[in-house]
Formats: structure tokens, C-alpha cells, sequence
């Protein structure tokens, strides 16, 4: 008989009993070296030492209040992330798609607030990916998350990716914000060039809009500064939503805002029962510590390079089936040609005790735990070289 659950997922026959850093271990022993990291969240790896003391210490005190009282936790966090960001203000959730809801309503209400209620339309870029909640797939979207949840959402103006042009044609009085993600992630592992982002962030000022940065997979430390944007100097957003990552494993994410676009977000205008809960809160602070440690980065950084190095080495080899190497740190992917399946190459892998995962585009994607080390890149890519010498032969 099937377990009740809704079929919503098709995981394979396999699995965890526990985590160890950068590996999961079955019930039988069987090692995996973990390249995907519960889709680029487990940042610190499994059962990180600090994380697991935090939630523990907490855990003997207050699980839950709702935000009808005050969690200390979350001033202490809130500061953490506005001083080392361009926020000023965050909003606290229990997951990216309800990040990004909340910067889509801050948007919105920014202009509400200036007697300007026309403009709320939101300009969006195919191959997006902003979550599975009806806004959020509306913001995306992508037809085959679409399909089947009656009329699309009015208020989206999806452009192609990487089409300036077509973004400027698409700018009008109505328009309110400009939605993206630096590096999408289940759109194929593209990276968004530096200059577009500047321009981006132009065009905005040019036009009084806000702009508002999707950061929910390549934040965090993914690509080896906190925050992907960074790399592009100054355009920074007026809103972000994160999630993934900053909580290391533990349910969380943050919608973060500038004053002048976060200050119309009063009471009454949203809320969430569990977001910013005590438990949340312990594990972020301490991710957060871990990921602004002197030098975190800078290993990321160098790790990440390597790891990309010699991917491109891989694509090389494998120039049969490997269009290119995506992504930026440790958010990385290889574009396939139509004569190999992404999801094949991620179960052939698995079969070596390698586990990726699958992303848009044909693309096997990369997101291993920020802690790998230059052994645990060359453990992959040697699985990785057999699982793709496997699927070449059809």
C-alpha cells in the first residue's frame, strides 16, 4: 500500500539515517559525499557542532510565542544583517517563497503608501525560479508550474534573460519594481553578468523603481561573498529575499529592505505565526557567525574556483555531452546537450555515492556544502567523470 503522502516528489529508493559534514550515511553504513546539500541549504554541512549546541540550548527554553511577544533573537540577527548589508529593516520567514511574497507586498505597498497605486506591476525574467506559493509561481513564471492553478496572475511582465533591451520596452507607469536573481538556480545555474545587474540598478533610479533582488539559493555565502549581488559593486537592492542557507538546515528566511522601502511595512500590513521563531533564531546567529568569520569567504572563494576548474576540465573530457560549465563559487552547473538526460547523470552519480541534483535547461546541478575542501572537489569530480563516461554510452 502507498504511504499517504501526496505525490508530489519521486525521491529514489535510498535513504539517510544521519549527516556527518559534507556526508550522509544510510542505515547500512553506505557513505554519499553530499554535492547538493538539501538544494544549497545546508551550508555549515550536516550536524554542524555550533548549530546543533544553539537549537539544543534552545530547545530547553522556548520552542514558540508567535510574534505576538518579542523573540531577543530576532533583533539580534535583524542587526547582524543589516550591518553588514544595504538593509536597514528585515521581516523574518520560514522559507524562501514566503521571502519573496513579502518583497513583492513591500513593493507594492511602497508605492500604495505614495499615492501611487497604479504602479504594481513587477518585471520578471524567464527561467526564473521564486518559489511554489501562487505569487511566487506567477512571479516565475514558468508554464509547467502554472498549469493546471486556473488564470495566471495579473501584474508580471516577463522578459528574457539577459535581454537589457527588452527590459527598458517593458518599463512603464505602471511598473513598480524589477524582480531577479543574481545567479538563478533551478532556471539552468545562469549567472547574471555584473554590467546587467549595474544597469539594472540604473534603470531603477532612472525610473524611481525599486529593485529587488532574489537571493533565496545563491545567497548566503553560495558564491563567496554573503550576498551574489556584491560581486557587482554598486548595484545593490532595495528589497531581498533570502532563505536557504542562513539558516543552515533549520527552516528560515528574511525579507530585507532599505528604510525608505521597508518603512511602509506597518502593522496589520503582514505577519507570520512561525517566522522568527526562538529555535530559528538560535541557528541563524550562529550561521550567520560562521559565515562572517574571518576568511569564511575567502575559502569559499578558493574552493569554489578549484571546484570550477575542474569542472571545465570535465566538460573537456566529456565535450560529447557537456555544452558548458554555469554558475559562480559554489553554485555550479553543467549545461548537457539533448543527447543526455540531467536527472540520468544525477542517478549515475548517486550510484557512485555522489549525490547532485538536476536543475533547467539540462543542467546537473552543484551546490555542496560551503565547507568542502579541495579533497572533497577532486572526490567529486572523479564520480562525477565516471557517472558521465557512464552516460555517454547511451
Amino acid at each position: 500500500m502507498p504511504a499517504p503522502l501526496m505525490d508530489t516528489y519521486s525521491p529514489p529508493d535510498l535513504v539517510f539515517e544521519k549527516g556527518e559534514g559534507v556526508y550522509l550515511y544510510t542505515a547500512a553504513g553506505d557513505r554519499y559525499l553530499d554535492f547538493i546539500s538539501g538544494i544549497a541549504v545546508n551550508a555549515l554541512g550536516h550536524a554542524h557542532p555550533k548549530a546543533v549546541a544553539a537549537l539544543k540550548a534552545q530547545a530547553d527554553k522556548i520552542w514558540h510565542l508567535s510574534n505576538m511577544f518579542q523573540v531577543p533573537g530576532q533583533k539580534v540577527l535583524a542587526d547582524k544583517l543589516t550591518g553588514a548589508t544595504f538593509a536597514d529593516r528585515v521581516f523574518f520567514t520560514n522559507s524562501g517563497a514566503e521571502a519573496v511574497e513579502c518583497a513583492l507586498k513591500t513593493a507594492r505597498h511602497y508605492f500604495f503608501n505614495k499615492g501611487e497605486p497604479h504602479r504594481y506591476r513587477i518585471i520578471t525574467f524567464a527561467g526564473a525560479f521564486h518559489g511554489r506559493t501562487y505569487g511566487a509561481i506567477n512571479a516565475g513564471g514558468n508554464p509547467k508550474y502554472l498549469e493546471g492553478f486556473g488564470p495566471a496572475m495579473e501584474g508580471f511582465d516577463q522578459v528574457p534573460f539577459g535581454d537589457m533591451d527588452a527590459v527598458k520596452a517593458a518599463i512603464t507607469e505602471e511598473t513598480a519594481a524589477i524582480l531577479i536573481e543574481p545567479v538563478q538556480g533551478e532556471g539552468g545555474v545562469r549567472a547574471v553578468a555584473d554590467a546587467d545587474l549595474r544597469q539594472l540598478r540604473s534603470l531603477c533610479d532612472e525610473h524611481g523603481l525599486l529593485l529587488i533582488y532574489d537571493e533565496v539559493q545563491c545567497g548566503a555565502g553560495r558564491t563567496g561573498k554573503l550576498f551574489a549581488h556584491e560581486w557587482a559593486g554598486s548595484a545593490q537592492p532595495d528589497i531581498m529575499a533570502v532563505a536557504k542557507g542562513i539558516g543552515g538546515g533549520f527552516p528560515m528566511g528574511a525579507c530585507l529592505a532599505t528604510e525608505e522601502a521597508g518603512n511602509h511595512m506597518v502593522v496589520g500590513t503582514h505577519g507570520s505565526t512561525f517566522g522568527g521563531n526562538p529555535l530559528a533564531m538560535a541557528v541563524g546567529n550562529v550561521v550567520f557567525d560562521e559565515l562572517s568569520a574571518p576568511g569564511f569567504m575567502d575559502q569559499v572563494v578558493e574552493t569554489g574556483n578549484y571546484l570550477g576548474q575542474q569542472l571545465q576540465g570535465l566538460a573537456d573530457r566529456h565535450s560529447g555531452i557537456v555544452e558548458e560549465v554555469r554558475g559562480r563559487g559554489l553554485l555550479l552547473g553543467l549545461k548537457l546537450n539533448d543527447s543526455v538526460v540531467n536527472k540520468q547523470v544525477a542517478g549515475l552519480a548517486r550510484d557512485r555515492g555522489l549525490l547532485i541534483g538536476a536543475a533547467g535547461d539540462n543542467v546537473a546541478r552543484m551546490a555542496p556544502p560551503l565547507i568542502i575542501t579541495r579533497e572533497h572537489a577532486h572526490e567529486a569530480i572523479e564520480k562525477l567523470d565516471d557517472a558521465l563516461t557512464e552516460a555517454a554510452k547511451g
